[in-house]
């Protein structure tokens, strides 16, 4: 039988559910993504931090007056390095130096947001909150929000102020000016004023108080919001808004993080699960909104002052959905408009409604291997320029993140990184104005530190001196003619084995690679491969004499400077022998 020239159509995804030869998407890959259709190999990374003091749990990043800043939080505090806007040159860490209401933590898991407070004398302030849920989604520990001046250097709890006055060895506390962020339920302190004292009541400037003065005089008192939570923190602009147990979702005065008493700000109890995390959402005109989810719920809140009875009411909190769940608090992203998130047994999103993301590829794997007892280590991340969504994961009975599952948006499929080791990250922040992943691996390096990473620079792993080649490959599925050929899933009954005996390479390449012949007599046999074919950029055609029943062909780049963008590629196949038994 003369050779059939035919293109390898193979639909873009890699298929890790039910088996491989059920399969019409690619059935194996390492750090390969899917753009138009066709394989190609998964950018580089360059170690730009060498001097990370522990594991990263939590970043944020952001740019301002032509410098980029990242920011992790880790066990013990928070570092902060500058990079330029173009290749991630810069200098750090700058420690972050906490004046009170933190702990150092082994379970610290950080929430960062950047936000404007009117009172505070500076442009934008970093808002962080170290909540202790690394161990455990559902911890019911509360810690203090903080935030400071961004760029800045030092960070205090939210909530704490103060006002000078007199006292004068009673219960009365009178202001000097009358101020409206004095409220019962404050913790005040100051000269003369015994410890643990609270405010009972506010009239004009006279504050009453739990409490005695030991002394008449004039003090400057602080007063204490006693805000603390153990869910986050989240900025719906010009709100900061604290999330936890029971449902909690508090939101302080409009642009003010210290005041928690005045009639825009609110406590509510939404939920009879703690509330893990909170993002903004696109709310009517200039209004702020927010999704919140809970352990089983979402919750968009909403500005909507609204006057009954002559009280005004300024959020509304409506339940989105009550049969949901979540991960981990770092599971959920927002890609253009859209929320995804990993939930314990499904992939969910938000567009108006909550809904299954569709997931016949790799939900089974996904959800059969992931270290459910670190199911807080969990995080996503995005690529735009690539349309992808990363969630990395500890694999097996490994306790920090091992692999990714990638959804590509514009692709409608799924595939994973395969364990790379570029995958070996444990929190990273997604490009804007700098326009790479920045992400943090979870490996301690030579130093005794950890390294930051630029992602999609180049094609190597460039650390110190060091550039190391990244293995890429792919493995199609069946191109066997008893599933009727390459680019056919429907059976044709010819029970023939399929002889291929050439391969046309079509890539956009970098670099050496190679192909390797691979499949087996039966769906339940074993395979046999050949040895690799290896072609260059420009090589015209890959010669061999390979036959298999059930036929697959495994592509792979793994040399320095290696790179590739699969095309049309051409293999020639023909009717081979007729055989009863399994593999040759």
């Amino acid at each position: 039988m003369t050779a059939k020239v035919t293109t390898l159509s193979v639909k873009p995804g890699i298929q890790r559910d039910g088996t491989q030869f059920a399969s019409d998407t690619y059935v194996d890959g390492e750090w390969v993504r899917f753009q138009r259709g066709m394989p190609r190999k998964i950018g580089g990374y360059n170690a730009i931090f060498l001097n990370a003091t522990n594991i990263s749990r939590g970043m944020i990043m952001t740019s301002e007056n032509g410098l980029n800043y990242v920011i992790s939080g880790y066990n013990a505090g928070i570092e902060q390095w500058t990079t330029d806007n173009e290749d991630g040159i810069g200098a750090g860490p700058s420690p972050y130096t906490i004046s009170s209401g933190f702990t150092s933590n082994n379970n610290n898991l950080w929430q960062f947001d950047i936000g404007y407070d009117s009172t505070g004398g500076s442009t934008n302030n970093l808002i962080a909150h170290p909540g202790q849920n690394l161990s455990a989604i559902d911890s019911t520990t509360n810690t203090r929000p903080l935030f400071g001046a961004f760029p800045g250097s030092s960070l205090a709890p939210v909530g704490v102020f103060t006002a000078a006055g007199t006292t004068n060895s009673t219960t009365t506390f009178t202001l000097a000016v009358a101020n409206t962020r004095v409220g019962a339920g404050q913790t005040i302190t100051g000269t003369g004023i015994p410890a643990g004292t609270t405010v009972v009541s506010v009239a004009g400037t006279a504050v009453l108080m739990s409490a005695a003065a030991t002394a008449s005089a004039s003090i400057t008192a602080t007063f204490d919001n006693n805000i603390s939570v153990s869910g986050g923190v989240v900025m719906l602009h010009p709100y900061m808004f604290v999330y936890g147990n029971n449902g909690l979702i508090q939101n302080c005065a409009a642009g003010d993080f210290s005041d928690w008493v005045s009639s825009d700000s609110n406590a509510n109890n939404v939920s009879t699960g703690k509330i893990v995390k909170g993002l903004p959402i696109r709310g009517g005109t200039t209004a702020p909104s927010g999704l919140f989810w809970s352990l089983d719920s979402v919750i968009r809140v909403s500005y909507s002052p609204t006057t009954v009875g002559g009280l005004t009411f300024y959020w509304r909190y409506d339940l989105m959905t009550s049969q949901t769940s979540i991960m981990s608090s770092q599971s959920v992203i927002e890609y253009d408009g859209i929320f995804y998130w990993c939930g314990v047994d499904r992939f969910l999103c938000y567009n108006g409604v909550v809904q299954e993301i569709q997931n016949t590829i790799n939900q089974n794997y996904f959800f059969d291997n992931v270290n459910y007892s670190q199911r807080q280590k969990v995080w996503v991340s995005k690529v735009p320029r690539f349309g992808e969504i990363w969630w990395f994961y500890p694999k097996g009975d490994a306790t920090e993140c091992t692999d990714a599952i990638i959804y590509n948006v514009r692709e409608k499929t799924w595939y994973d990184a395969g364990q790379s080791v570029g995958a070996r990250r444990s929190a990273g922040a997604f490009t804007e104005v700098f326009k790479y992943p920045v992400w943090a691996g979870n490996e301690i390096n030579e130093q005794s530190k950890y390294n930051i990473w630029q992602h999609e620079k180049g094609v190597n792993e460039v650390y110190l001196t060091n550039v190391n080649a990244i293995r890429s490959s792919f493995e199609t599925c069946n191109l066997g003619l008893v599933t009727g050929g390459p680019g056919n899933t429907q059976l044709v009954g010819d029970n023939l084995w399929a002889r291929i005996d050439r391969v046309e390479p079509d890539f956009v390449q970098e670099g050496e690679m190679s192909v390797v012949v691979t499949g087996k007599g039966y769906a339940n046999d074993a395979d046999i491969e050949s040895e690799p074919y290896t072609f260059e950029p420009d090589t015209l055609k890959v010669d061999m004499r390979e036959q298999r029943r059930e036929l697959r062909l495994r592509f792979e780049s793994n040399t320095e400077n290696g790179n590739y963008q699969m095309g049309k590629v051409l293999i020639s196949v023909e009717s081979g022998d007729v055989r009863g038994t399994g593999n040759p």
